[in-house]
């Protein structure tokens, strides 16, 4: 998948573009590691969930986690992806201290899956597609600990192993606002689908950001001829493991590339490394060729041959997808493209909505949810799966605005009270009095005193219509807020002669 350039940078001797593409590290929602039965769970003691397998002991031989293939599979599908029947596993040979077997089982020219392509919106409404170039598996390595001694390094092998998925897109992002835009629908996909679980602070999901710059026009000749050599040279930056950090990246490697070229001087292919501190990228090392890696296919494991069923059977066992549930809210709750983005983007999110609106307004629904919700849960510091008000309570609240027992004000003053107790709405509302009043004769009574106490303000508004909405106050302030405010609208213009 390609596209047309969107945005272009100036520099002191003309326009440039930029040219990115994402390789995105998702770790396999999986309970055991992709070739040994050791855990793949988070946050245990150094070197506890390491098997003989994972510590590269002699004549130990890798099995493949059948699960984690399928969660590779169902990954595939959800990125509209071509998935390869047959596809098989290849040595990479490097050393690091934390690799115990001096290469990383990965997949090279046969992955398990192939081109796809995603839509992406972004803030300002426009709606991209990137392409997927390819999702292979592998495993991951050891962690290096540099910092708890002066002259020592310690390796904690409990990564070691862990299923990893590879997604490649296509060079087709041509900002920071995009590239930031396609980790978070990628995080978002992967999460629907439970094949990840997208926390990125836990190493779980990481981008390397691959970034070139070329003169304004360069991307159309590299569509035309193929030859990458338009699009410039590029350079990779390592496990960026945030939303925000891809776009600092994005943003320095251009600017400081655009500048080196501008004074004469040339791209090295290398590696970097970001430092969060100053949001500015450093030289880790010259970036490795394919033949720098001697791959080879592994002579431990046989290829890998999927059933055309088996993979039909993932695919019809697919969740709701992001795209389709924000069409679904558009067209079933009447939502804009804004607000059913902004409910579909997280699952539980979405799955809470969908709770609250079944049967009822969806755009009251989404007004709840959205505004008073998501606005508390904020202000508080919790998730949506941590809210003490649950999808059937604030269901119920909205129940109780529609059929007029309270007032849309009232009705916040209850939320405040739910949020803080986590009490069902028709209790708090019996329990402190507090519903609507709808008796005319009550309302006209109070309306009758207000008019009597106030005929400057009832001369004024003969004159001034806009300052009838002073009266509606003074009713309700009168009333507790109680007084039901279509009644207190048509009692007052009948007895005040406004239209």
């Amino acid at each position: 998948m390609t596209q047309e350039p969107r945005k272009l940078l100036q520099g002191q001797t003309g326009d440039w573009e930029v040219v990115i593409g994402l390789e995105v590290h998702a770790q396999v929602s999986s309970k055991a590691k992709l070739f040994s039965g050791a855990s793949a769970e988070y946050g245990a003691g150094p070197n506890e969930n390491v098997s003989l397998v994972d510590a590269a002991m002699p004549g130990m031989l890798p099995v493949i986690n059948k699960y984690c293939v399928e969660q590779a599979v169902k990954t595939g599908l959800g990125l509209n992806a071509k998935i390869n029947l047959w596809s098989r596993f290849d040595r990479k040979n490097y050393f690091y201290p934390d690799l115990p077997q001096g290469y990383q089982i990965s997949q090279y020219k046969e992955p398990v899956v192939g081109e796809g392509e995603i839509e992406v919106e972004l803030d300002d409404g426009e709606t991209i597609k990137v392409g997927i170039e390819r999702l292979h598996l592998e495993q991951d390595a050891g962690k290096s600990i540099h910092d708890l001694a002066p002259k020592e390094s310690y390796v904690d092998l409990n990564r070691s192993g862990v299923a990893l998925m590879e997604i490649v897109s296509r060079p087709d992002m041509r900002s920071s606002d995009e590239a930031a835009a396609y980790y978070s629908k990628l995080r978002t996909i992967v999460r629907y689908l439970g094949t990840c679980d997208g926390n990125m602070d836990e190493g779980s999901m990481r981008a390397d950001v691959n970034v070139s710059v070329c003169r304004a026009g360069g991307f159309e000749k590299f569509r035309e001829t193929g030859d990458f050599k338009h699009l410039g040279t590029r350079t990779e930056t390592k496990n960026v493991n945030s939303i925000r950090y891809v776009k600092q990246v994005v943003e320095y490697e251009a600017r400081r590339q655009i500048e080196v070229l501008e004074a004469g001087g040339k791209i090295d292919q290398e590696t970097r490394l970001f430092n969060v501190a100053t949001g500015e990228t450093r030289t880790m090392r010259s970036k490795e060729e394919a033949h720098d890696y001697r791959y080879f296919p592994d002579p431990d494991l046989l290829p890998l041959v999927l059933d055309p069923a088996w993979v039909e059977s993932i695919k019809a066992k697919l969740p709701e997808l992001p795209d389709a549930k924000k069409h679904r809210f558009m067209e079933a709750y009447g939502l804009s493209s804004y607000d059913a983005a902004v409910l579909s983007v997280d699952k539980d999110k979405a799955d809470y909505f969908d709770a609250v609106a079944k049967g009822r307004d969806g755009k009251l629904a989404s007004n709840w949810v959205t505004t008073e919700l998501f606005g508390a849960l904020n202000k508080s510091g919790k998730e949506i799966t941590e809210s003490p008000i649950s999808a059937a309570q604030l269901g119920s609240l909205i129940d109780l605005i529609s059929d007029g027992t309270i007032s849309g004000r009232i009705a916040k003053d209850v939320f405040a009270i739910m949020f803080e107790t986590s009490e069902d709405p028709a209790k708090i509302v019996e329990e402190r009095g507090l519903k609507q009043v709808t008796d005319t004769g009550a309302i006209e009574k109070a309306i009758d005193e207000i008019i009597a106490a106030n005929p400057q303000q009832v001369e004024q508004v003969k004159e001034k219509p806009k300052t009838f909405g002073w009266f509606v106050g003074q009713v309700m302030k009168a009333t507790g807020g109680k007084a039901n405010p279509a009644a207190v609208n048509d009692i007052l213009k009948k007895k005040l002669g406004v239209d």
